[in-house]
């Protein structure tokens, strides 16, 4: 499969109301992966298809990068689980050195398009990065807790990582997310589509992680 030609035949491109600087290859209601059934995907082997809808704590990590870019210019970032990289391309904008990470060959092919589309530079790793030693001075994780295996996969490396970088977690109100550990820096009020989420508007709060230990 063309990765990259999939994503491209598959959405459309559009941009979000709270970060509309950003443009992203997105579903939307006249986009065939809009319409998707979990058959379809399993018949072609694919993932369901995360990296084509921008989910809100990504929007709100970019938005308040793209407003306070002081918090990441010339800093090392990794946006982890990156989706369709909303939060990385507005961390490159902001003067960061950034990598975008993903396990799913489609979101990787995402990330490269739209960080063309908006004409940043970002270094996309295809794979798990739960587990790897710390080469970053920041971590954005947006919207990670939202099943049970995910976090508990990934909540023991995040803790770790925040012995020594900056974590942020942004979050909607997600069932796994940790109830300790976490100091709320900012908040922002997401438009969303009832077609991904329960209502039209999620608050997300953004989060820094506390090293292990600290809670």
């Amino acid at each position: 499969m063309d990765h990259a030609a999939f994503v491209r035949a598959n959405t459309a491109i559009a941009r979000t109301p709270l970060v509309p600087e950003i443009a992203l290859h997105l579903a939307t209601e006249i986009t065939p992966i809009w319409q998707a059934t979990e058959a379809w995907l399993e018949a072609r082997n694919l993932e369901p298809p995360f990296w084509a809808f921008a989910w809100p704590g990504g929007q709100a990590t970019a938005r308040l990068l793209l407003d306070e870019p002081a918090r990441v210019a010339g800093r090392r970032v990794l946006d982890f689980a990156a989706g369709c990289g909303i939060a990385a391309i507005a961390a490159a904008r902001a003067g960061a050195v950034v990598e975008a990470a993903e396990i799913d060959p489609l979101a990787v092919a995402a990330l490269r398009l739209n960080a063309a589309l908006n004409g940043v530079e970002i270094a996309v790793t295809e794979g798990d990065v739960v587990g790897s030693a710390c080469r970053w001075d920041m971590i954005l994780a947006g919207d990670v807790c939202y099943e049970a295996p995910m976090t508990a996969h990934i909540l023991p490396w995040l803790r770790a990582m925040a012995s020594v970088c900056e974590v942020w977690v942004a979050d909607p109100g997600r069932a796994y997310l940790p109830g300790q550990g976490l100091d709320p820096i900012a908040r922002h009020a997401v438009p969303t589509s009832r077609e991904v989420e329960d209502r039209e508007l999620r608050e997300v709060t953004i989060y820094r992680m506390r090293q292990a230990g600290t809670d």
